[in-house]
């Protein structure tokens, strides 16, 4: 920091104390896209002076912050054994009166200046929040024991979701300790770009007969193209649907280092024309009408954020029923209600389930107004928002 903006941070941290305002430090590995709405959210909040301190993660591309204040550090990273260990110097940087009233810090037991941090905030008075999963896809006793073992010197635990929270619970942990921020995308730009085609279903009709995607039953797949995300799956279901289907469409949206694999699948089962790999698509105005001229969204496995981004658009979600694979979001997907599991490995109940919503349509029609109910009054930017405010007051509390 030079010196003009920590003049600039001393005045700020001397109004903070002076109107009672808590100092809010959030000390995060990345700055990614979706996470700026949240924080402009956050530092809106009456009452909070918030600050975010972000370093660059491997794999993930840092954006300006938007409506709040942000500053870059240094995180270093080794891999031991398979492991990666991190040291992000900003955890305990932070740690101290001087700088904050409370501090949140990722949950990853992979940080050894974790300890180191929440051990001085605790001797300076800071109040602390460890803020994560709560849970490893690849869980173990002693992984487990590790992330508990450290969360406890935090004074406040923060979640993506309710089950992860619940389960801290019933293991004995004070609930006003545990806290919950549902993870949620910023439905806005979303709903602006649904409101805007569906209000033009000219332009959408005619972008349906120049894609070929007009009258067909279509399924559709948005995320980057990794190997653990199974589209090779969707792909194989597809083989079999057709023979139902005859006019089948998928859609690829996305890219990443299982595109070429994917693609060369598609040739071997021999889908031609029945498969688009569009390539990646950021814009929502232009993701819009693929997502309006699709009838359900199929993401065979480790689904996150996806799931309420297709839900925004009102789109049922089908996914595996193997929920401790899955991250957080899948919290938001209720079977029979706005989407449908099918039997984890089993690609014949996946068929089964994705010919399912094809081919009913009041069955579609009932879980796309509920996926839309879901990602745009439940799983709100404002209810995430909430749920850190309430950490961060609790936090605040115990220190005090």
């Amino acid at each position: 920091m030079n010196k003009a903006a920590g003049c600039l941070w001393a005045g700020r941290e001397e109004r903070g104390m002076a109107d009672g305002s808590l100092r809010v430090v959030f000390v995060q590995p990345s700055l990614a896209k979706y996470r700026v709405p949240v924080y402009r959210e956050l530092a809106g909040r009456a009452g909070i002076d918030f600050r975010l301190v972000y370093a660059q993660s491997p794999g993930i591309t840092n954006v300006d912050a938007d409506g709040f204040r942000a500053e870059l550090s240094r995180m270093r990273i080794a891999k031991v054994r398979g492991r990666s260990l991190i040291w992000n110097s900003a955890q305990v940087r932070e740690a101290t009166k001087k700088r904050c009233d409370v501090l949140c810090l990722s949950w990853n037991a992979g940080y050894l200046s974790l300890v180191p941090a929440l051990l001085r905030a605790r001797a300076s008075g800071v109040g602390t929040i460890v803020w994560g999963h709560g849970y490893s896809k690849n869980e173990s006793p002693r992984r487990a024991r590790a992330r508990e073992r450290v969360a406890k010197l935090a004074d406040v635990v923060m979640f993506y979701n309710h089950t992860a929270a619940r389960r801290y619970v019933e293991r004995g942990w004070a609930p006003s300790r545990v806290h919950v921020a549902l993870n949620a995308l910023d439905q806005g730009p979303i709903q602006r770009a649904r409101e805007h085609w569906l209000s033009r279903p000219d332009e959408l009709r005619a972008f349906q007969v120049g894609h070929a995607l007009a009258d067909r039953p279509t399924i559709v797949f948005v995320s980057r193209l990794l190997e653990e995300n199974r589209a090779d799956l969707l792909l194989r279901a597809a083989a079999k649907l057709r023979e139902r289907f005859d006019t089948l469409r998928v859609v690829i949206i996305g890219k990443g280092p299982a595109q070429a694999a994917l693609e060369s699948l598609a040739g071997e089962l021999d889908l031609g024309s029945c498969v688009t790999f569009t390539g990646a698509i950021f814009d929502e105005m232009e993701l819009a009408p693929w997502m309006l001229s699709s009838h359900v969204f199929c993401y065979p496995e480790n689904i996150g954020l996806s799931i309420l981004h297709a839900m925004g658009y009102g789109l049922p979600v089908v996914t595996s029923d193997k929920i401790e694979g899955q991250n957080p979001e899948i919290e938001a997907l209720r079977d029979g209600e706005n989407g449908l599991l099918y039997a984890h490995g089993d690609l014949d109940a996946m068929i089964e389930t994705l010919a399912r919503v094809l081919g009913d349509g009041v069955l579609r029609s009932r879980l796309s107004a509920s996926a839309h109910t879901t990602a745009t009054q439940q799983f709100t930017l404002a209810n995430m928002v909430d749920g850190m405010e309430g950490a961060i007051r609790a936090a605040a509390a115990r220190r005090a």
